[in-house]
């Protein structure tokens, strides 16, 4: 019969407490096998108390591990709010770091773990998976202004899964701040296309939010039809209707009728996830905008918007977000003796385009999360669609005037 004498490991080997929980997290000394948090004195005199000393350099706080995770993601974060001390917490208690200590919602943490962390390539999703976002972090996942996002929530499309309270001290004491989903957030673009999401993008061209006169959604009768399914995935009715056939596990019709049966978005949206047919966007899309000017320059637009001329004397526009740099260049350029001239824009779900035009930076809007959107115009008198391969660059077939359409 084993003995399962129970015991402080800290105090018996003399250690910190944060060293010891990393030694535990990090495979050093086994879990504890004692009762929750306790060990059997065993095991704690098979330690090396300098070894478990040894493993932990010193622990950083949460705010120093947050200020690291933003880093890695990238600057300038433009769609995603930045990592908070909280944000840390909510990794931690996914299992992605180990609590050595400090408060138990913003603990403190291992460096050298973070800093593994920092660079898996995975790191958006696993943001997105585990960190819920209050109203504000949720608009900026979303790319969209807080009046918007608000509105999201009247209409029911994306409901609070918890709360916090947050202690402003003069500005308000005590508030309470309903936490969302990062998931369910990023994914209101792909489950609900038909919503121009780029219209309410900051800075939004009206005032009133476009989703204001959109009528809520009744609980339990958020239904959608196959053709909106297909949409969702961007493919045809005829894949969707091939998929139902084939999978078994495909949803029920929740209403409807035989030839035009409608189903609970939620349950076809977490199918479609499931078997990979669509996927939670990690960032915004990016224009490539290729500038001659004193030394040819391909700059990137994140999250880009371009707005062809109605008619010949008018002006082609682009806006997107930018870092400072690339937005200081930009203008730099356009102001020089002899101006910068765009030769080719590649934009999502456009062909590449062959742009003759001096541009100009006409635009530089700063958010209230720090991003930075950049608006350029250049004449909209020739275009014409870029020709692929090395000839990139050279229009194909140009015209005078060309329409939005």
């Amino acid at each position: 019969m084993r003995a399962t004498t129970r015991t402080r490991p800290r105090g018996r080997l003399r250690v910190p407490l944060a060293a010891w929980r990393w030694a535990v997290g990090s495979g050093l000394v086994p879990p504890a096998d004692a009762g929750p948090g306790q060990w059997s004195r065993a095991v704690v005199e098979a330690a090396d108390p300098e070894a478990v000393r040894a493993a932990l350099r010193g622990p950083i706080g949460a705010g120093v591990a947050a200020d690291r995770l933003t880093a890695a993601l990238g600057e300038p974060l433009r769609c995603r709010p930045r990592v908070t001390a909280a944000a840390v917490g909510h990794l931690a208690g996914a299992g992605l770091l180990v609590r050595l200590g400090g408060d138990a919602e913003c603990p403190d943490v291992h460096p050298d773990q973070v800093a593994v962390l920092g660079r898996r390539r995975d790191l958006p999703v696993l943001l997105d998976r585990h960190v819920p976002l209050g109203s504000d972090q949720a608009a900026r996942r979303l790319g969209v202004r807080r009046v918007d996002f608000d509105a999201v929530v009247r209409l029911g499309w994306v409901a609070p899964v918890g709360s916090v309270e947050i202690d402003y001290k003069r500005h308000g004491g005590v508030t309470t701040v309903p936490l969302y989903f990062a998931e369910d957030v990023a994914l209101l673009p792909v489950v609900r296309p038909w919503v121009d999401w780029r219209r309410c993008a900051p800075p939004a061209r009206a005032r009133r939010s476009l989703l204001a006169a959109l009528d809520p959604v009744v609980p339990g009768r958020d239904r959608v039809l196959l053709a909106e399914v297909a949409r969702m995935a961007g493919l045809g009715r005829a894949a969707v209707a091939c998929w139902r056939r084939r999978h078994a596990d495909f949803p029920a019709p929740a209403g409807g009728t035989d030839v035009h049966p409608q189903f609970d978005q939620a349950a076809v949206v977490a199918w479609l996830l499931a078997h990979d047919k669509i996927e939670v966007p990690v960032g915004m899309p990016s224009a490539s905008l290729a500038v001659v000017g004193p030394g040819r320059r391909t700059f990137r637009l994140d999250g880009p918007w371009l707005d062809l001329a109605d008619d010949a004397e008018g002006e082609d526009q682009l806006s997107g977000w930018s870092t400072d740099a690339d937005a200081d260049e930009l203008a730099a350029l356009a102001a020089g003796e002899f101006g910068a001239w765009v030769s080719r824009l590649t934009a999502p779900n456009t062909a590449p385009l062959a742009v003759l035009g001096e541009m100009r930076v006409i635009e530089r809007f700063r958010s209230g999360s720090g991003g930075l959107r950049v608006t350029l115009a250049w004449p909209a008198r020739l275009r014409g669609t870029a020709a692929e391969g090395r000839a990139g660059g050279v229009v194909r077939h140009g015209v005078p005037y060309a329409g939005s359409g």
